[in-house]
């Protein structure tokens, strides 16, 4: 895999996971009050120079420069979680090809360094999420002591992003690259593809966002809606298209509270998860999809 290559898979998992309806969040024609469509169609666009030369500088400085890249093209939050997963596995497909994939997030992982975590810090603050709040240990208005990977440890409890950097992207690799590919072998089409893995991912586990905005019931609750959009047939069927677009309406407010924010990260992530280790349908070097998660 080119760099170039490598910026355009991140890119392109960016822009699909962005462009399909996912029940509750940003799609065509379904803007929040405080970010629209083509924020994310900007912040895409705009972190493919940091992501196409991540291979020849540390993790942390990727994840900060890519979050400046973004700051630069749009005030809103959009995309911290996505870049946040997106360059350990970016990272670790410029590794040795022969070698399982997973593996080598592995080693990436383990050799985060406590500069990592600083320059992280840093591009958490720069992106301002909401919920943040604060941590009794390494708090990300202070200043780390621990590696960025032993820094995410703590914070796994909480938050879905960090638990991934935790558990070497066990949601990703056993549930959303999975549910991707199965999507894929069943012929759906993109957005269909995009829709369906989220709703798998968020039917197997709460969102850590709702969690931290309106509590563990909440997030409970949102995600028994999602397993009933999914056991009614999700995209594959009149029935589940109905479930899902009730789904949508009551996920969404005024102040969109009840957006599956962390979903939608992990979905990227499993779209990233697929386009590098098997490539994309038609390109070069593009393999028949198999079960992603070895």
């Amino acid at each position: 895999m080119t760099e170039d290559d490598l910026a355009t898979a991140v890119q392109l998992a960016c822009l699909l996971e962005a462009s399909a309806p996912k029940p509750g969040n940003v799609s065509p024609g379904r803007d929040f009050h405080d970010t629209r469509y083509a924020d994310f169609l900007a912040s895409a666009a705009a972190i493919g120079p940091a992501f196409r030369t991540a291979g020849s500088r540390p993790l942390g400085r990727t994840i900060l420069l890519a979050i400046e890249a973004t700051r630069r093209w749009s005030e809103a939050n959009t995309n911290l979680g996505i870049i946040l997963l997106c360059a350990p596995l970016a990272r670790a497909a410029l590794d040795a090809p022969t070698r399982p994939f997973r593996d080598r997030v592995r080693e990436v992982l383990a050799s985060t360094t406590v500069e990592d975590a600083r320059q992280v810090y840093a591009a958490i603050r720069l992106a301002a999420p909401g919920g943040l709040g604060s941590a009794a240990e390494q708090d990300v208005h202070a200043e780390p002591t621990i590696p960025l990977t032993a820094a995410m440890a703590l914070a796994a409890p909480r938050d879905a992003v960090a638990a991934e950097y935790a558990t070497a992207f066990e949601r990703t690799f056993t549930t959303g690259a999975p549910a991707v590919t199965a999507a894929l072998e069943a012929g759906l089409g993109w957005a269909d593809v995009v829709v369906q893995a989220f709703l798998t991912l968020l039917a197997t586990y709460p969102d850590t966002l709702i969690t931290r905005k309106l509590g563990a019931s909440t997030a409970e609750e949102v995600r028994c809606e999602a397993a009933r959009a999914l056991d009614a047939g999700g995209v594959r069927s009149d029935g589940g298209r109905a479930a899902l677009d009730r789904f949508d309406a009551s996920l969404r407010d005024p102040r969109n509270r009840r957006n599956p924010g962390a979903t939608a990260d992990l979905t990227a992530a499993a779209l990233l998860v697929v386009i590098l280790d098997r490539g994309w349908p038609g390109g070069a070097g593009a393999r028949v999809p198999s079960r992603a998660g070895r």
